[in-house]
């Protein structure tokens, strides 16, 4: 498997975490000063995980997705493997994210998994551990605060 990993201990409850990540997604989902808007997001296996970014300078990146899994106040997978009625996309990576409890907090993790080596390798040169770390940052303070 080749697979990308960030983890962050968040000072929080893991209810709250998990709140958080789940209801304010577009507060933290991708760096500032990006943005992240989420169409029609389906919290169940086969619903639609797509998201559009839009950058300071009027980029727009589409992200069309499938949720794989949504496992409530525990874990969320999404894919771009699959999209519009199920027609293949290119596959480039699942995307897992979970939370746990860890002492009096929260152990928060995001795994990018890839199908190819070449694709594990080209995301991270994308900047995965400083965009995806960035993301993990803007949870825990939100989770903080």
């Amino acid at each position: 498997m080749h697979e990308l990993t960030i983890t962050r201990y968040i000072d929080a409850p893991t209810d709250r975490v998990w709140d958080v990540m789940a209801n304010r997604m577009e507060e933290w989902w991708c760096p500032k000063p990006w943005r992240a808007e989420f169409d029609g997001l389906e919290r169940r296996p086969g619903g639609n995980g797509s998201c559009t970014m839009y950058g300071p300078d009027g980029e727009v990146h589409p992200h069309p997705g499938t949720v794989l899994a949504w496992d409530e106040g525990r874990r969320f997978a999404f894919t771009d493997a699959i999209v519009d009625d199920l027609e293949p996309a290119g596959p480039f990576m699942i995307g897992i994210w979970e939370v746990e409890p860890e002492g009096s907090g929260t152990r928060y993790t995001a795994r990018a998994r890839h199908w190819t080596e070449a694709d594990s390798k080209r995301h991270d040169e994308m900047g995965f551990e400083a965009g995806w770390g960035a993301c993990a940052e803007q949870l825990k303070t939100l989770c903080e605060n």
